[in-house]
């Protein structure tokens, strides 16, 4: 249950609906919440949507586990400004940008597994929203974790990453640590 669906399903282009208290706090959203938590660990990512999980309403989960970011240089880290983010939930997020500095990196989705490319995104945003027990919660972001921000809120708007891309930088995974890792 709730596996994660791929490019082509209409739920991944449709407008999330928001959740009101009530259902934040449901055993429903609780159990979604749950489920989300551990595809998105068992892919593995750093971030999942509802959408991607078949389920088109306002929520994200987000966790950039210090292991992931071990595996790369200090300079890639400092590059991309990536540090942990330990596991939170988002519900009907309202994303800001803050400033008009942008990040151009390779990005991918668990929605299109085995493929890249170059996206560009604010370098900075600020996103207020609902946490799992309905209370507010507002963000301030920068560098990697801005770009997970922005790439799971766009799910929540009917948007991949596809759609934000340099498509001439669309690269499978081979070909990305074949030609541009590092480059």
């Amino acid at each position: 249950m709730y596996e994660i669906v791929k490019t082509g399903d209409p739920v991944l282009r449709l407008t999330a609906k928001p959740l009101n208290s009530d259902e934040i706090q449901s055993e429903a959203i609780q159990q979604l919440i749950a489920a989300m938590a551990e595809r998105m660990r068992e892919a593995p990512g750093v971030g999942l949507a509802a959408p991607q999980v078949g389920v088109s309403v306002q929520l994200v989960v987000i966790e950039d586990r210090p292991e992931y970011i071990e595996r790369l240089s200090g300079a890639e880290r400092r590059e991309r400004e990536r540090e942990p983010v330990p596991f939170h939930v988002l519900i009907n997020p309202v994303l800001s940008v803050e400033g008009e500095e942008s990040a151009v990196f390779f990005e991918g989705c668990l929605s299109i597994p085995g493929y890249q490319g170059l996206v560009a995104r604010a370098r900075v945003v600020r996103v207020e929203a609902l946490d799992e027990r309905a209370a507010p919660v507002v963000i301030r972001a920068h560098g990697w974790y801005a770009r997970i921000l922005q790439h799971e809120i766009d799910h929540l708007n009917g948007l991949l990453c596809v759609d934000r891309m340099d498509l001439q930088t669309f690269s499978t995974l081979e070909n990305y640590d074949r030609f541009w890792r590092g480059g």
